[in-house]
């Protein structure tokens, strides 16, 4: 007998898209080795254009969107997970190319997961998420390219959401001095609580500026792109690294060759989608001791799988902060 379950279905017919939480088969759910009972999943800025259709992100229909999950194992043919086990899937073309995690349950490949890490909760570990994730991997590269808290201070562009909320979370904890960047100044109080010690008005890096502005910083997270970044690299100091991971005001990159070959400066792409096992689970155990468990709380906006269509236009319009956790099926 065919199982039904609850998901959020992007469909698209004569050119208009639909996305609408139905009933969806058993039978429906594409090809993998693992089946896992999905309690909670995320909303990212790449779900956010996937459910509306603002930017070609679903390059199959019909798809599931979500490109993060949590849950456990309820059918298993890969001897590294057994049924009942807890695991994390982020990235690997989910909710593009193959559906993804909002919806009760979902079919993957095992080589895409991997173990909940302790101490997180489902919740918790779906709190970070991709966006999560995508942060630490920022961290990482700014230590593995030798940006150390007595190198000066590091910006977080992007600040108030997803990613840049949790990467300016770790880095104050780590002893860096953060300032952090947002086109919101209502948040500037929620900001300082995850430990910046600078704000600075977005509307400062949008505009065109100088090819080689006055060093300002030893290292920065970019989750903006376009202007915002090529501002951010001309005022990095001497042999400073930026790492970028995303494209919030852009694409394009009006930017110029001076500060790399004048300063030194390193900028680093942090891709999270492809990522190896061994990079995926560095990352998520330096969560484990650098994201302050009682902090991540803070960060969190709780909804039903039912609200996600209207979240998801919220969060392009800029009007959400910190993390969206989606409560899909039974808690954990």
């Amino acid at each position: 007998m065919t199982s039904l379950f609850r998901g959020l279905l992007i469909d698209k017919q004569d050119g208009q898209q639909t996305a609408v939480v139905q009933p969806l088969s058993d039978d429906a759910l594409p090809e993998g080795d693992v089946t896992v009972r999905v309690a909670w999943s995320t909303l990212n800025y790449k779900d956010a254009l996937a459910i509306t259709g603002k930017s070609p992100v679903v390059r199959r229909f019909p798809m599931v969107p979500g490109i993060d999950f949590a849950g456990t194992v309820e059918a298993s043919a890969d001897p590294r997970f057994v049924v009942g086990s807890p695991v994390v899937l982020n990235g690997w073309g989910v909710g593009e190319v193959h559906w993804g995690g909002l919806a009760e349950r979902a079919r993957v490949p095992g080589k895409w997961l991997i173990p909940l890490q302790a101490p997180f909760t489902a919740r918790q570990a779906m709190g970070i998420g991709t966006a999560g994730y995508t942060a630490s991997l920022c961290v990482l590269a700014l230590e593995r390219h030798g940006v150390t808290p007595d190198k000066g201070p590091v910006v977080v562009t992007g600040a108030a959401g997803g990613v840049g909320s949790v990467a300016v979370a770790m880095l104050a904890r780590l002893g860096y001095e953060v300032a952090a960047v947002t086109g919101r100044p209502q948040e500037a109080d929620f900001l300082s609580g995850l430990g910046a010690r600078h704000i600075i008005d977005r509307a400062e890096l949008a505009k065109p500026g100088k090819p080689l502005d006055k060093e300002r910083w030893a290292g920065a997270v970019d989750v903006a792109g376009g202007q915002i970044l090529a501002n951010v690299c001309a005022a990095m100091r001497y042999r400073g690294v930026v790492t970028a991971c995303g494209l919030a005001a852009g694409m394009s990159w009006p930017a110029s060759v001076a500060p790399f070959i004048l300063r030194g400066v390193t900028l680093a792409g942090i891709d999270s989608v492809m990522a190896p096992l061994a990079d995926r689970l560095e990352a998520w155990r330096r969560l484990a001791t650098d994201l302050d468990v009682a902090l991540l709380e803070r960060l969190l906006r709780e909804i039903s799988l039912d609200e996600a269509v209207a979240v998801a236009n919220d969060l392009l319009a800029g009007q959400v902060r910190g993390r969206v956790v989606v409560r899909v099926g039974d808690a954990g």
